[in-house]
Order: C-alpha cells, then structure tokens, then sequence
C-alpha cells in the first residue's frame, strides 16, 4: 500500500501488535467519530504483518485512503513504536489510539472545537471511564465499569508528580508540543506517557473537559500475554520505571541542590507514617503493644 496519506488537522498514532480483533475494532471506532478530518498512522511494532495489511485492506476506500501501515521486522518497543507513528503524521493535532482502547463518537469533536477555542493550553485530556472486558469465543465483550479520577476537575503538575492522571486514548494535544519537549523516552519501555506529561505540565498548560466520559480505558483482569492490557501485563514493568524516573529526578535535584532537603523528607515521611499508623490503633492496642515491649525487654536482660 502507498505511503502517501492526505494532510488531516487531527493525526491518529495506533501502536499495535498481534492484535487484528482489536485493530478491527480500532478502526470501527475512528469511523465512527463525529469529527472526520484525520489521517491514521499504524505502526505494526514487530508483529504480522499480514493481519495487519488484512484488516487495512478490508477498510473502505475512502477510509483507506487516510491510513498508512509501517512494519518494524523486530519490536523496538511501546515508546519507539509510539515516536515513529507520530512522526509519519503531518497534522495539527496527535493523539494516540492505543489498539485496545475505545472513543466516545464525540471525543475529536470536543477536543478540537477545546483547542481552538483554548490557544493557550498545549493539549487537552477528558473525563475517561474504565472498561472492564472478558474473553468470549467471538472477541472480548464488557464486563463491567469504573470511574477514573472521577473528581478531577484540571490537570496540575502536582498530582501528576503523584501519579499519572491521564491515559494516551484521553489525551489530544498540539503536534508542536513535541518540538517544544521532545518525544517520548524510547530508554522506558513503561510509564512513558506520564513521564511525557511531567515534562508537558512543567513548561505548558493542559486543558481538560469533564462532564461524561469520552474516552475508554479497556482494562482484561487475568489476561496476559499479546491480548493483555499494559496495566496488567507490564504491572511489574510500570513499577520499575516509576521508580527508575522518580529516582533520576531526585539525584538531578540532590547534585544541583544537595541532599540536605532529601535527607530530611526521607526521615520526616518515615515517622510521620509511623506516628499515624500508630494513632490509629487506639489507647487500648498501645498499651497492650506497650506491655508486650516491656515483657519482651525483662526477657532478654
């Protein structure tokens, strides 16, 4: 198929991986956006190829004249897969359509009619809602629903140096945000998407839109392998670059700062945990952990 895709306003990322049930549904869900100016850019990170091609091929014409499909013979992983799909996009606006994850038909509406009328805010993230989805002979079917940050109200630096507060199926941002703080870490192979909003947050404004969901963040519980969702297939990955991140930030602000400040939250954040753990047992469990201490203590003189 031909590299060559039209100019869109919106640019649509799709990583994707032995997965044609869901790039299928990837694309039912792009065609039934209310909004129609995008283009698509799969990027096929080391999986087949032919089931790829099979799914693009069976698209209308009209729709698969928007898509273009890249290979990689070998996976080069999550965050690289997720540069080189943005990079064959020539758009306005990028947003990344992981192959498992679901719009509401509105979604490009209302984030495009946000950003032009917000021309202050980088990007803008939406009210999302958790899908929970179990295995059936003809695919996966819903199972179940939750809230995600059902209280957020905007996006700040400070809750997400806690935690991410957005999924990628959430986020639709201005291209040109890349020039401004790069691409995604291609060294993280998790958490690459929160670390992108840190850097985001720390120099941009991020819009956000609540009210009803208008993304869905499809979550299998139990399913591993290729048909799994990160949050539960990569669980010990997300851990390690969590802390690989937060780790790299400390060290970068002890060598400019010192590690007066460090030292002393280190201990204060131990003993303020264990002052209130210990508050919550009540007088009756203290003083009987006190005898117990004290008995411990005439045993051992």
């Amino acid at each position: 198929m031909s590299d060559e895709v039209m100019t869109a306003r919106v640019g649509i990322a799709v990583r994707t991986k032995n997965r044609p049930w869901f790039l299928e549904r990837t694309f039912r869900d792009i065609v039934a956006q209310e909004y129609g100016d995008w283009q698509v850019h799969v990027v096929n990170d080391g999986g087949d190829a032919a089931g790829v091609d099979r799914v693009v091929a069976a698209l209308p014409d009209d729709v698969r004249a928007r898509v273009r499909a890249s290979h990689n013979a070998v996976s080069t992983g999550r965050s690289s897969a997720a540069n080189q799909a943005i990079r064959g996009l020539d758009a306005e606006f990028v947003v990344l359509h992981d192959d498992d994850d679901l719009w509401h038909p509105s979604f490009l509406d209302r984030t495009v009619a946000h950003l032009d009328g917000h021309p202050g805010d980088i990007g803008v993230m939406v009210r999302t809602e958790i899908v929970y989805e179990r295995q059936t002979e003809a695919g996966f079917v819903e199972s179940g629903r939750a809230p995600f940050w059902h209280d957020l109200t905007e996006i700040t630096y400070s809750d997400l140096l806690q935690v991410n507060r957005a999924v990628p199926i959430s986020y639709l941002y201005r291209r040109a945000l890349h020039d401004s703080v790069g691409y995604y870490r291609e060294d993280l192979h998790a958490v690459e998407d929160w670390e992108f909003n840190l850097r985001t947050a720390l120099v941009h404004h991020i819009g956000f839109i609540g009210g009803q969901p208008l993304a869905y963040w499809m979550q299998r519980v139990g399913v591993e392998g290729e048909l799994g969702n990160s949050m539960y297939a990569l669980a010990a990955e997300h851990d390690r670059y969590d802390r690989l991140v937060r780790d790299e930030a400390l060290r970068a602000y002890v060598r400019d700062n010192g590690p007066g400040l460090a030292l002393y939250l280190a201990r204060y954040i131990q003993d303020e945990v264990g002052r209130q753990l210990d508050e919550r047992r009540g007088p009756g469990q203290r003083l009987m952990d006190a005898a117990r201490d004290w008995r411990r203590r005439r045993r051992t003189r």
